[in-house]
């Protein structure tokens, strides 16, 4: 059975209690994070066979995290244990990722990575897919130039790529700047997602200074069909570009549409608005679950766009990292 497989880091993550009458008993909870491996969990959960990759060490934690991947009906036998400690960040109670996180990863175990340490070969026999993210390049030279030994061994095998072009400004701190790490490994990628302000961070594509201005859906569609055709231009390995755009207003009210650029056609998700969000954290890593799986189950560029917009708005209503919808939820979400 070929699978898809996920790489990066399993982060613990801590945040503030959201109720605030149990604050004397649990002032802080904690979650499993990690974008690969919420991605890799939303996957399990609609019934895609997926296995994760990561570096833990081993200790007592890291059973007790393999024990949830596995109940999440993860596979974990290309989990590598190695080094000294799990990843942690905090995150304030329901902000964003970009804004109020405090990052304590250096020294885990996975940021100790180096090209050679893990069997590219034997992990990838039964993938027909690997997912990866731009944050795992943000963390050092070490960790990037393992991403690039896994794209071009995957790329070999003739396996699909994705990544996810997440911008995290405080990770790239390694004296490196994004757009000098992350074309060398977006060459061997087959999709591509993120938004127009990350594409043009990562990777210098054209960006609209004034776009806001200008108050129009269609000025950022438009936008982000340039964005789509300029990185299919320079990267012609990549067949889809999928772009999300999320306004959230100070009164905490959101609206979230996305598109889709593939076969030379744009399309457009129906735009999705709510007042008031649980939890931002995970949301982008559910809509590239759901890219995936409507491209792994080769649903219509329309199907599986509407079907990762679903589940990426639905994920805002749910505390934690990770989804817990299933795919009746999703589809009923996306026909609202």
């Amino acid at each position: 059975m070929q699978k898809v497989l996920c790489f990066g880091e399993l982060l613990l993550r801590i945040s503030p209690s959201p109720d605030n009458h149990a604050m004397d008993k649990h002032p802080m909870l904690l979650y499993m994070g990690g974008a690969e491996a919420n991605t890799a969990t939303a996957l399990a959960a609609w019934g895609t066979p997926v296995k994760y990759c990561t570096a833990l060490p081993d200790n007592f934690m890291s059973t007790h995290v393999v024990d949830y991947l596995e109940y999440k009906g993860i596979y974990t036998s290309s989990i590598i244990y190695t080094g000294n400690r799990i990843g942690i960040y905090y995150l304030e109670r329901g902000a964003d990722l970009k804004s109020g996180v405090v990052y304590d990863r250096e020294h885990s175990s996975f940021s100790q990575l180096k090209r050679g340490m893990i069997d590219w070969d034997k992990i990838l026999r039964d993938v027909d897919w690997l997912n990866l993210t731009a944050i795992s390049p943000a963390l050092n030279e070490n960790v990037a130039a393992v991403c690039l030994e896994a794209v071009e061994a995957a790329s070999k095998k003739n396996i699909t790529i994705s990544i996810d072009l997440n911008y995290r400004s405080r990770l790239w701190k390694y004296g490196k700047q994004p757009t000098e790490v992350m074309p060398a490994i977006v060459e061997y990628c087959d999709v591509i997602m993120g938004n127009i302000w990350s594409a043009n961070s990562l990777l210098d594509t054209a960006i609209d200074e004034n776009i806001h201005d200008k108050k129009s859906r269609q000025a950022y569609i438009d936008h982000a069909t340039a964005t789509a055709k300029e990185i299919m231009q320079r990267f012609p390995k990549c067949t889809t570009v999928a772009n999300t755009f999320r306004f959230d207003s100070e009164a905490n009210n959101i609206k979230y549409f996305t598109t889709l650029f593939t076969d030379g056609k744009e399309y457009v998700s129906q735009e999705l608005s709510c007042k008031g969000v649980i939890d931002r954290s995970g949301s982008g890593d559910c809509f590239m679950a759901g890219l995936i799986y409507g491209l792994y189950n080769k649903n219509t560029p329309q199907e599986t766009l509407d079907y990762a917009t679903a589940a990426a708005f639905g994920k805002l209503q749910e505390m934690g990292d990770s989804t817990v919808q299933d795919v009746l939820t999703v589809k009923r979400l996306g026909e609202k």
